[in-house]
């Protein structure tokens, strides 16, 4: 039995998210977004490089010694699925592991508002999951996935880097492809995917303009098109698509973006008053007319503003979410002042709940 699963063990006994295996330290998990070493020996470079290599195939470790990192896929029966990411570094190689859940949430369970079943209802266009790292990207997109082949008969067909949540057939046919072992790069299988007849194309995260312009191409042919993207709101998202592009090809793409464009919904994930789980703060921005026209004419500075007036629409801005949050006593102050960017709402919070001031004093 390799060392690891054991671990693994003990890291999903602590509901941890991560566990990570490092030269010169014992093993250590994340916690509520805190790492936490455990009670074992640090391990030593050869350790290091043993642990993590028995998990891997031959062609794993040929894989990692010629391109000094690899991300890959590990399965334990009866345990779970684990997301696992190696590099080598000044110190030897490290590894780090993330969770899976053995079971995909629902939309609800994961603490998404109504109006992502009606985002999930489009039949074409892009649908954006962003936030940073380790923020549940992945397991929104498992549950809209999950979702769309619940209640609808469609062809789902994913790209991934490396598969996560395994999903069954159910109304849908999902088929799942992995970089690496089924497609060589996201831009391969995306060319590919337009001739496999796909109602859905999933993909695990828009890395460069290849992959971005694949996708926009994809969602004006009819299919619906969700993604990641590591950005942290709804407006630096519409940027980071538009200033991949070329300046000369800025325009077009403008065009293309806000007719294709259905929705934002960026997370961030925020330690809760017991600090025992998270809570969810969302920003959702709905790709309506004005938002169309505003990305079109090149006023993405406005969005916001057309966000703070389109909450009968179900948008909402991250600072709401998270003041919505305060307000309702599931996070702490600190924990808001922490993660907000306009400290004039919390001010204003805080003056309007006493309480709120006492508890910091």
């Amino acid at each position: 039995m390799p060392v690891l699963d054991k671990v693994f063990q003990a890291a999903i006994n602590m509901n941890a998210s991560d566990v990570h295996v490092v030269p010169g330290e014992p093993f250590m998990v994340r916690h509520i977004g805190k790492l936490i070493r455990l009670k074992s020996k640090p391990l030593s470079p050869e350790h290091s490089v043993k642990i993590v290599e028995e998990l891997l195939t031959p062609e794993q470790c040929s894989f990692l010694a010629t391109h000094r990192q690899l991300d890959f896929a590990y399965e334990i029966k009866d345990l779970g699925r684990f997301r696992g990411s190696a590099m080598l570094h000044n110190n030897g190689i490290s590894g780090v592991f993330r969770i899976i859940p053995p079971q995909i949430p629902t939309l609800t369970e994961l603490g998404l508002p109504d109006v992502i079943y009606s985002i999930l209802d489009n039949h074409q266009g892009i649908i954006l999951v962003t936030g940073a790292t380790g923020q549940g990207k992945s397991t929104t997109l498992a549950a809209m996935v999950d979702y769309i082949n619940s209640n609808r008969a469609h062809h789902i067909l994913t790209v991934e880097d490396p598969i996560e949540f395994i999903h069954p057939f159910k109304m849908g046919i999902v088929n799942q492809r992995q970089l690496g072992s089924n497609t060589l790069s996201y831009q391969n299988a995306l060319r590919g995917a337009l001739r496999q007849d796909p109602d859905v194309i999933v993909i695990g995260e828009l890395r460069d303009l290849d992959t971005i312009s694949l996708a926009i191409s994809a969602s004006e042919t009819g299919h619906l098109v969700i993604g990641t993207l590591s950005t942290s709101n709804a407006v630096k998202t519409v940027d980071r698509i538009i200033d991949s592009y070329p300046p000369g090809e800025q325009n077009q793409i403008r065009s293309m973006l806000s007719e294709s464009l259905k929705a934002v919904i960026t997370q961030r994930l925020i330690p809760d008053t017991s600090g025992k789980s998270m809570e969810l703060a969302l920003e959702i921005l709905i790709g309506n007319l004005s938002v169309a026209n505003l990305i079109r004419d090149n006023k993405t500075y406005q969005i916001q503003s057309t966000m703070q007036m389109g909450k009968n629409q179900g948008m909402c801005l991250m600072d709401e979410s998270i003041i919505k949050l305060l307000d309702s006593g599931k996070i702490s102050l600190a924990a808001a002042k922490a993660n907000i960017n306009n400290t004039n709402l919390l001010t204003q919070s805080i003056q309007g709940d006493p309480g709120l001031q006492l508890e910091e004093g």
